[in-house]
C-alpha cells in the first residue's frame, strides 16, 4: 500500500488538527532537512538581485513545491533563510527545497502574470490551487464563412470569429445557444454538412434555423441576422427587440401574417432569454462577481459572470492547499488563475479589499489590453449583486461540507468493509473494453476523498493481448502500470497535489480469474501490499444490486442492496467502464474513418484529399498508372512517384 505517516487517524475527522501535528513533528525530526533547504536557497540567494519576477521551489526530484512572484526577488526569497519566522507550512516547505529558478519579468504585474501560468501548468503542493477539471465554454459566432455558425466553444480561441462568454457550464450555453437558434434562425451545423445539403434540414422545419444552405435566405439578409445576434449578445438586446417589434408590425400592415407569426415567435425567444436571467444585472455591462466564504478551514467562492447585462450563470469554486493562508490572499490567487485562462471583463467586484487589487488590476489590464476595474462596492445596485452573490457562496459551501461529511462516513465504512488499515485517499479502478479483441483497450480511473480525479485518468492501448482474453489484457495493463510506478517512485512517497501517485486500493471490474491475474502479477513484480478488490455482478448482472467483492485470499463478501456504500463503489465501477468504452469506441471509430492512404509516408492531409477527389477511391489511386498519378490536380511528379513507389514497390 501506499505509504502512510505512522499515526495517520483511522477516521478523516479531526484531519486538519492531524496535518498540523504532523507538520510539527515533521520539523521536530528533520533539521537536517531543513539546513539543506535552507542551503540550497541561500546558494540561489547569492546571485539574485532585486528585481521583479518569479521563483520555483524545487524538491530532489525537480518537482515544483511552490510558485511564487515578488517585485524585488532578493528580499522575497531572502525571507525563506528565516525559517524560525516562518509558519510551519513554509517550514515544511523549505526542508523538502533542494533547488531554486527564477525568471525576472519586466514588472511586477509581468510577474503575476507568469505566476499564475506556471501555478495552473505544474499545480504545485504549496500554492492555493484553483481545481477545475473543464475549461470554461463560449459561445463562437465564426468569421470564416458566406453564412456564420453559431456554435459552442472550449479551449484555445484560435478559430476566426466572436466569441461569448465564459458561460458558467456546458448546460448554461447550450440554453443560450438553442433561444439563440429560436431568436435568430443561424446554423449550427458543421461547414461539410453545409454543403452537402440539397433540401433543409429538420432544423428548419421547427423553426430553428434559416436554411441558408439550399438558399431559403439571401445572403445580405443573413448578414442582418447576424448581426442582430452579435448586437444582442453584446448587451443591446433592447435595441434589437425593438426592431423584431417593428419589423412584426410591418409585416402585419403588409397583411403578411406568417411573416408576422415567424417574427412573434422570435420576439418571445428574445423575451425568454431576459425572463430566465437569475439575477438582474441590467446596466452592468460586461462585469464578473465574486465573494468568498470560509467555515471550518473550508472555503468557497461564488462567481456570477455578467455580459452585456445578461446573466450567463454562475459557478461555485472550492481551492485547495489554503491551510493557514490569508483570506484575501487565497481570493487573490483565484482570480489570477482563473483570469489566466478567462478573458477578462471591464468590471470585477469582490466582497472584500485584496493586498494587491491594484497589481492585480494592472495585470488584467495587461492581460486584456482594456481598461479593468477591481472594485468592492458599498452601496447600490452592485452591492445588492455582492449580497446575492455572498449568499450564495455560504450555500454552496454548506453543501459542500454536507457531501464532504457524507463521503468520509462512506470512505470509513468502505475501510471497515474492506478490511483496509486506513481510509484510501487513492483509489484507482481499471476494466477493458474490446470486440472479439479487436481495438483493446484498458482504462484506469482514479478517485479520491474530492470526488474522481479525471486528470489522471489513463487508458492503455493493449499492445501483446490482442485476442478476448481478457486475463492477458489485464495483464498487461496491470504491468505497465505498475512497472511504471516502481521505475518513477520506488519509495512511494510522490504526492500530486497532496496525494500520493500510488494507489491505496485497486478495484477491478471482474470476478475471480481477474483477482487471480492482478495479484500474481504484482506479485511477480514485488509488490504484495497494495490492497486489492475485485467487483463482479451478481447472479442477474448486477440489476438487484447483488455484487459480490472477491479478495485475493478467495474470501467473498457482498452488501444490502439498499446500502449506500454498494452505491458508492457501484458509481466507482460505472466509472470506469464509461471511461473505457469512450476510449474503445473513439479508437473503433478512427480505424473506420482511416484511410489506406494514411499509410504512404509523406503525404499530407492536403495531397491525400487531392488524390481522392480526383480518383474517387484509395483503391483507385492504388491502381494508377505513373502518368495518371502524375496529371492529378494539385499531385507534384514527386508525390506521384512517391505514391506509385509506395504500391508498386517492386517496379
Amino acid at each position: 500500500m501506499a505509504k502512510t505517516p505512522s499515526g495517520t487517524p483511522p477516521h478523516p475527522q479531526g484531519a486538519e488538527r492531524f496535518n498540523e501535528d504532523r507538520a510539527t513533528d515533521t520539523m521536530r525530526s528533520s533539521r537536517p532537512d531543513l539546513e539543506a533547504g535552507v542551503a540550497a536557497i541561500r546558494d540561489t540567494l547569492a546571485t539574485l538581485k532585486p528585481k521583479p519576477g518569479v521563483y520555483r521551489m524545487c524538491d530532489t526530484r525537480g518537482d515544483v513545491l511552490y510558485v511564487g512572484k515578488a517585485r524585488a526577488l532578493r528580499n522575497r526569497v531572502a525571507n525563506y533563510t528565516q525559517v524560525d519566522r516562518l509558519p510551519l507550512r513554509l517550514q515544511r516547505m523549505v526542508s523538502q527545497t533542494r533547488s531554486m529558478e527564477i525568471v525576472t519579468t519586466n514588472s511586477e504585474a509581468e510577474a503575476l502574470l507568469l505566476e499564475a501560468q506556471l501555478i495552473k501548468r505544474f499545480r504545485p503542493p504549496y500554492n492555493v490551487l484553483l481545481r477545475d477539471d473543464k475549461s470554461f465554454p463560449f459561445i463562437l459566432l465564426g468569421a470564416d464563412h458566406d453564412f456564420p455558425r453559431i456554435m459552442k466553444h472550449r479551449g484555445a480561441r484560435k478559430a476566426k470569429g466572436d466569441y461569448y462568454g465564459p458561460f458558467a457550464s456546458a448546460g448554461s450555453v447550450n440554453t443560450t445557444i438553442n433561444a439563440l437558434q429560436k431568436l435568430f434562425l443561424l446554423r449550427s451545423c458543421t461547414d461539410s454538412f453545409f454543403s452537402r445539403r440539397d433540401r433543409p434540414c429538420l432544423l428548419y422545419q421547427i423553426k430553428r434555423c434559416s436554411a441558408p444552405c439550399v438558399d431559403r435566405i439571401s445572403k445580405d439578409d443573413y448578414a442582418d441576422l447576424v448581426r442582430q445576434a452579435k448586437d444582442f449578445l453584446g448587451g443591446k438586446s433592447g435595441a434589437v427587440q425593438q426592431e423584431i417589434q417593428r419589423q412584426m408590425q410591418q409585416a402585419a400592415e403588409s397583411l403578411d401574417f406568417e411573416q408576422a407569426a415567424m417574427l412573434r415567435d422570435r420576439l418571445r425567444a428574445a423575451t425568454f432569454i431576459q425572463g430566465s436571467q437569475a439575477i438582474n444585472a441590467q446596466g452592468l455591462g460586461d462585469a464578473d462577481i465574486f465573494a468568498m466564504a470560509v467555515k471550518g478551514g473550508h472555503v468557497a467562492i461564488q462567481a456570477f459572470f455578467i455580459r452585456g447585462g445578461q446573466n450567463w450563470g454562475h459557478r461555485a469554486f472550492f481551492p485547495t492547499h489554503t491551510e493557514g493562508v490569508e483570506e484575501a490572499t487565497v481570493l487573490s490567487g483565484v482570480l489570477a488563475q482563473f483570469y489566466e485562462e478567462v478573458p477578462p471583463p471591464r468590471v470585477i467586484l469582490l466582497d472584500r479589499d485584496l493586498p494587491d487589487g491594484e497589481l492585480l488590476a494592472e495585470a488584467l489590464r495587461e492581460l486584456a489590453g482594456h481598461k479593468v476595474e477591481v472594485a468592492v462596492p458599498q452601496r447600490g445596485e452592485r452591492r445588492k449583486l455582492l449580497e446575492q452573490a455572498s449568499r450564495n457562496a455560504v450555500e454552496a459551501l454548506d453543501r459542500r461540507m454536507a457531501e464532504r461529511g457524507t463521503q468520509s462516513k462512506i470512505l470509513r465504512e468502505l475501510t471497515e468493509f474492506l478490511e483496509l488499515p486506513d481510509v484510501p485517499q487513492r483509489i484507482e479502478i481499471y476494466d477493458n473494453s474490446h470486440i472479439q479483441g479487436a481495438k483493446a483497450v484498458g482504462g484506469m480511473v482514479v478517485a479520491g476523498p474530492e470526488g474522481f480525479i479525471k486528470n489522471q485518468y489513463r487508458k492503455f492501448n493493449i499492445r501483446s493481448a490482442q485476442t478476448d482474453d481478457d486475463y492477458g489484457m489485464m495483464r498487461e495493463v496491470m504491468e505497465r502500470r505498475f512497472a511504471r510506478a516502481l521505475e518513477e517512485d520506488p519509495d512511494r512517497d510522490r504526492e500530486v497535489n497532496g496525494v500520493g501517485v500510488w494507489p491505496d486500493l485497486v478495484l477491478l471490474d471482474g470476478g475471480k480469474g481477474q483477482m487471480n491475474v492482478v495479484r500474481d502479477t504484482l506479485e511477480e513484480l514485488g509488490i504484495e501490499d497494495v490492497p486489492l478488490i475485485a467487483i463482479a455482478k451478481g447472479p442477474h448482472h448486477g440489476r438487484e444490486g447483488r455484487e459480490v467483492f472477491h479478495f485475493p485470499d478467495g474470501r467473498e463478501k457482498t452488501l444490502p442492496v439498499n446500502s449506500q456504500l454498494l452505491f458508492h463503489l457501484q458509481r466507482l465501477r460505472d466509472e470506469v467502464h464509461r471511461y473505457v468504452i469512450g476510449a474503445h469506441r473513439q479508437k473503433r471509430s478512427r480505424a473506420i474513418s482511416a484511410s489506406p492512404l494514411d499509410e504512404i509516408p509523406g503525404i499530407g492531409p492536403a495531397r491525400k484529399r487531392a488524390l481522392l477527389l480526383h480518383f474517387g477511391t484509395a483503391g483507385k489511386v492504388r491502381a494508377a498508372s505513373l502518368e495518371d498519378l502524375q496529371r492529378a490536380p494539385g499531385v507534384s511528379a514527386a508525390v506521384a512517384q512517391t505514391v506509385y513507389d509506395f504500391y508498386h514497390p517492386g517496379g
